[in-house]
């Protein structure tokens, strides 16, 4: 059981190599996300055949058991063998773990558990060998079963693992749990939301909402979202890639603002209404979207006022003339020199 298992190994492991190579390349044009997901599909194969393997092992030994009088005694090469895999498997172990934590791959990390694994199984052949050669010819298929099972359990644990990958199941709560202290840390971060977290083999990826002060320039806006991204990469193991997406409100439960028209529709209906106060233009105008309304934000210069000497009656004109705009909620004017 314990040869067929190890014949096994040997075809996965070129699996694992060829996913390995090739999953680590950069994103392309056809692979924005990157080449991670032949890992995550090699796994799952990795486990699947794994399972098959078991499966196999496990109905030989069962017809094993159920003719006695073929039940082979292995001899002493048998325990020999199985005694040096136990060590061979340790060392294979101990090297795939470290090009694991070097790579940051999980597959490989799993096929490194996968070899301590075999060192585990071939006790148990020791064990079942050693037991034969004593006169307990049961002892082998029993442990060939306990090996099976022992394989069984691997294979599913890997496939279970890699399914949850491919069908974007979020982090682990508490790193996800982490990711929000960790943005809720940097100065300008009212809140966050739609934050969302998946796997592409070894890499962490995370999209998420900011929502800051709506009346601060995009460019700051901008700047907080950068630092945001640098700290989940610096600080988090495995995240490499952050999406960012700055709100002024919470937009989770939909975008109230959806259906108000663009810039250039708005600003000429305030320039219609404008058109008749003397020296008012829309050239210096700032829209803010919000709760599905618009605020508008006027700067004029200084000299305006030499013709509109009553500051507080122009302003009210204009807010006046810029409300008759349906979807204008607020005006405030300011001037410049």
């Amino acid at each position: 059981a314990d040869g067929v298992h190890s014949l096994s190994d040997l075809a996965t492991d070129f699996i694992v190599l060829y996913a390995a190579k090739h999953s680590h390349r950069e994103a392309d044009e056809d692979h924005p996300y990157g080449h991670g997901r032949i890992e995550t599909l090699a796994t799952v194969g990795l486990g699947i055949g794994l399972i098959a393997v078991s499966l196999g092992i496990g109905f030989d030994a069962v017809e094993r058991m159920n003719e006695p009088e073929h039940l082979p005694v292995p001899g002493m090469l048998a325990l020999v063998v199985a005694a040096v895999s136990i060590v061979a498997k340790e060392v294979i172990y101990q090297y795939t773990r470290r090009a694991a934590l070097r790579l940051r791959s999980n597959m490989l990390m799993a096929n490194a558990w996968h070899s301590r694994s075999d060192a585990i199984s071939s006790v148990v052949v020791v064990i079942g060998v050693g037991g034969a050669m004593m006169g307990h010819a049961y002892l082998d298929p029993v442990a060939a079963i306990a090996v099976a099972v022992m394989i069984t359990k691997i294979g599913f644990d890997l496939v279970r693992t890699s399914t949850r990958e491919l069908i974007d199941t979020a982090l682990e709560p508490e790193v996800v749990e982490r990711i929000r202290r960790e943005i809720h840390a940097v100065d300008g971060v009212r809140a966050v939301h739609m934050l969302r977290t998946r796997r592409s083999g070894g890499d962490a990826l995370v999209d998420v909402h900011l929502q800051v002060d709506p009346h601060i320039s995009v460019s700051e806006g901008h700047q907080i979202g950068d630092t945001v991204r640098r700290r989940l990469m610096d600080r988090v193991e495995g995240i490499t890639d952050v999406t960012v997406h700055i709100d002024p409100e919470d937009d989770e439960l939909g975008s109230p603002c959806d259906r108000l028209p663009l810039r250039s529709d708005l600003v000429e209906k305030l320039r219609q209404q404008w058109k008749d106060i003397e020296g008012v233009e829309a050239d210096d105008v700032t829209l803010h979207y919000l709760s599905g309304k618009l605020q508008v934000d006027l700067s004029l210069p200084l000299s305006v006022l030499d013709r509109h000497p009553d500051v507080r009656a122009l302003i009210m004109e204009i807010e006046e003339a810029a409300r008759r705009v349906p979807e204008v909620d607020s005006v405030r004017v300011s001037f410049h020199p």
